[in-house]
């Protein structure tokens, strides 16, 4: 399968933080050949190929995606809900799926006022969900805590520009996607575990429990980060199409990011580099103290528009990204760990 396509599909599926098992028959279908495929008790699924030591390389990508919640359905027939991690302005008008005992259509509406003033305010509890079906059909379909999704086909735009919903991490799942394909016939020392996290969004939870259970000698997180072209943030810059962004900060071990940059050098593999100087808000940071300290590296592919149903991403960005973990992972040997994390 191209890449591309798997992105198409991933991103398309339904996901929420909790439910990451829905994603496991396309995680199983299109990993399948690069190794043993296990799911976790609480849906961290790994990806598991053998290397020639016993030393172990965790390559992490979080599974889950924004989402809201079914919180109440009124006698007219409308839902109200509670949303994690979506502004409520992007939500004005999008397409959603009720995840209910069959999967509902609907539509996100603003309630309307006659008040100017309020008219410039949009506000989570002015939003509801409009379906077409009366309360009654309603209730036997759908119950107080069901999942939402966002519904958005994805669309290819100009320049390897791809839009869709939940790039934000689909994108980081097809990286590794990439760079399993790149490991299909090496060998490489260590043992490789690519690992589609459980709850992210809601804490990093899976890569807590991911560390502890695999206990790698080396833990990459690979996530997105916010595009500081036009119209992003004007703090960073890092540009879509100008390939995967490494982080430096105490959340990254040092020697590491040194060899992953000198493998990029390497292999004129473009990259650019970001300063987290605390909390990266992502699954690296939990990697790093669990089971009794791992050594981590956190790379980070560009997107615009994160948490929305319109998030942008550069292909070539994916590609490079899995290119430069493949390329890094071949090259490394068992015989040079200790020297690399010793400071």
């Amino acid at each position: 399968m191209k890449d591309l396509d798997f992105l198409k599909m991933i991103c398309e599926a339904h996901a929420p933080s909790g439910r990451e098992d829905w994603l496991y028959s396309i995680i199983e279908d299109n990993f399948k050949k690069f190794g043993h495929i296990t799911m976790s008790k609480l849906n961290n699924i790994y990806i598991h190929k053998k290397g020639k030591t016993s030393n172990k390389i965790m390559i992490m990508a979080h599974a889950d995606e924004v989402f809201l919640m079914v919180n109440e359905i009124s006698g007219e027939g409308f839902i109200k809900f509670k949303a994690l991690g979506i502004d409520p302005k992007s939500l004005v008008s999008q397409e959603v799926i009720i995840h209910g005992t069959e999967d509902v259509e609907g539509i996100v509406a603003l309630k309307p006022t006659y008040n100017d003033k309020d008219n410039n305010v949009v506000k989570m509890e002015r939003l509801y969900i409009e379906t077409g079906y009366n309360s009654e059909k309603l209730n036997n379909l759908v119950k107080i805590g069901d999942y939402i999704t966002l519904k958005r086909d994805m669309i290819e735009l100009l320049n390897d520009n791809i839009c869709c919903k939940s790039i934000d991490n689909r994108a980081s799942i097809a990286a590794m996607y990439v760079c399993a394909d790149e490991l299909k016939n090496v060998n490489s020392d260590l043992d490789v575990y690519f690992v589609c996290s459980c709850q992210e969004e809601v804490g990093h939870r899976g890569a807590k429990m991911a560390s502890y259970e695999i206990k790698p000698d080396i833990g990459i997180a690979i996530d997105v980060t916010f595009d500081g072209g036009k119209f992003g943030d004007s703090d960073r810059e890092n540009k879509l199409g100008e390939g995967p962004v490494i982080c430096i900060g105490p959340n990254v071990h040092p020697k590491l990011r040194n060899r992953i940059i000198k493998t990029a050098d390497r292999y004129n593999i473009p990259y650019q580099v970001e300063v987290e100087s605390g909390n990266t808000g992502t699954d690296a940071w939990d990697i790093q103290t669990a089971a009794g300290g791992i050594q981590t590296l956190l790379i980070s592919i560009p997107i615009k528009y994160m948490h929305t149903s319109v998030e942008i991403v550069n292909l070539k960005d994916i590609r490079n990204t899995g290119k430069l973990l493949a390329r890094f992972i071949q090259e490394l040997n068992e015989n040079e760990l200790e020297g690399l994390f010793c400071f």
